[in-house]
């Protein structure tokens, strides 16, 4: 009897201990943050600035397009005159690259972040608040430059803040572009058909840049590596090259269709405005795609498979959005299209700024420039060879830049390996 009242008497004082063990590591399981290398919550305050400042940057990004043709029909100028404000976008872009590596030796990230944003609000604000030709022209070169200043200044702090698993904080910072991307064109319609018209829809980023500045204005920001090359060891290697060169070649492959695939959905039988609302699965597929990618990327080690598996993805979208000749096989193509190239730059972006240890600004800043070149030049060389041999000979530049993009990765993955090799 007293064995069993000792056990009775035990028993319940055991389990009270193990419930309340239980208890008290359960929810800190359950509740546990994503940790980064360094140990800290993976979405700390510099990394959500970081997203909402790409976020800001990239609503006019994808706004501009539509803002361009609502700006066209009240000043009347051609197509030509049209070209010229995308070329000074990319001309501003392009010029960034030039000059972030140098600028961002001698500033710090902090004044250069809230610098550039208030250089790309104050060209969206020229842009948008004039009704000339010369100064919209202008306001639009400064958001390039500006605009491509805090895309590349946001790119290098969160690879300086994440290191290795820049991967995944780059492809989840453009989760939000992606949405913008869906949004930007949706809203600037509504505004145009409200008395505020579609300028309204353009100030809308500053509100959130305003916010981001007024939270985080205190924020320190992680210093870019205190060791920076010199010299000959200065110099980017060529597997970062060639890495840098496919982030250029993907840029310009999802410019294509952003630019045309308005006017080949048109050519299935579509009506012009059906076919621009139409375009908007083709940004809802990288919505999604980016999403799913952010979910896929948090274990180490699977950006290059998800890279093969995005390039392989985009082959097959757009082998059915170019051949096909029913509009809701174009669309799907389109749309599945999307998918794919979703995740190129982000994921390539991480690859090229990896295979540059402590030189990551100038890697940053290469690809911008290497961009801005490429999204001018392809679209243009699209639009001349339509016009020469209609529009379906034309986007055989398509596959071609999906090609060159394959054989870069190829040739960028293996160069390293052999540079590591060297090394070691």
């Amino acid at each position: 009897m007293r064995d069993g009242a000792a056990a009775a008497s035990v028993s319940p004082a055991l389990s009270r201990a193990l419930i309340n063990k239980i208890l008290r590591v359960a929810p800190a399981r359950r509740t546990a943050p994503p940790r980064d290398a360094y140990g800290e919550a993976f979405r700390d305050a510099p990394t959500l600035l970081c997203y909402g400042a790409l976020a800001g940057y990239a609503y006019w990004l994808y706004a501009y397009g539509p803002a361009l043709a609502l700006l066209r029909s009240e000043l009347h100028f051609s197509y030509t005159l049209l070209g010229v404000y995308s070329a000074l976008w990319s001309a501003g872009a392009a010029l960034a690259g030039v000059s972030f590596a140098p600028v961002a030796r001698r500033l710090p990230r902090a004044p250069l972040l809230w610098s550039s944003m208030a250089g790309a609000t104050a060209g969206i604000a020229l842009f948008t608040a004039t009704r000339t030709v010369a100064l919209t022209l202008t306001g639009a070169a400064i958001t390039g430059f500006a605009g491509t200043v805090l895309l590349t200044c946001v790119q290098a702090i969160l690879s300086d803040r994440h290191g290795e698993r820049r991967d995944q904080a780059l492809v989840e910072a453009n989760v939000g572009a992606a949405g913008c991307a869906v949004l930007a064109p949706l809203l600037l319609g509504l505004g145009q058909a409200t008395p505020l018209g579609w300028r309204a829809a353009l100030a809308l980023p500053v509100l959130l840049l305003a916010g981001l500045y007024l939270r985080y204005r205190h924020q320190p920001l992680p210093p870019p590596p205190a060791a920076r090359p010199t010299g000959h060891q200065a110099r980017l290697s060529r597997s970062c090259w060639l890495l840098a060169a496919m982030v250029a070649v993907g840029i310009a492959i999802e410019f294509c269709p952003i630019y045309f695939g308005t006017e080949v959905l048109t050519s299935t039988g579509l009506r012009t405005a059906a076919a621009a609302t139409a375009m908007s699965g083709f940004y809802l597929g990288i919505l999604l795609s980016r999403i799913g990618g952010a979910y896929l990327i948090r274990r180490a080690g699977r950006a290059v498979p998800l890279l093969c598996v995005s390039l392989a993805v985009t082959t097959a979208g757009f082998g059915i959005f170019w051949l096909a000749g029913q509009p809701a096989l174009a669309i799907a193509g389109l749309t599945v299209c999307g998918v794919g190239l979703a995740n190129l730059y982000p994921l390539s972006l991480a690859l090229t700024l990896a295979a540059a240890p402590g030189n990551g600004d100038t890697a940053n800043a290469r690809t911008q420039l290497l961009g801005g070149i490429l999204v001018t030049a392809a679209p243009y060389l699209l639009g001349r060879l339509a016009d020469h041999f209609g529009l379906h000979a034309a986007f055989t530049i398509e596959p071609v830049l999906i090609g060159a993009a394959a054989l870069l990765l190829l040739a960028g993955l293996r160069t390293a390996t052999a540079e590591k090799r060297i090394a070691a």
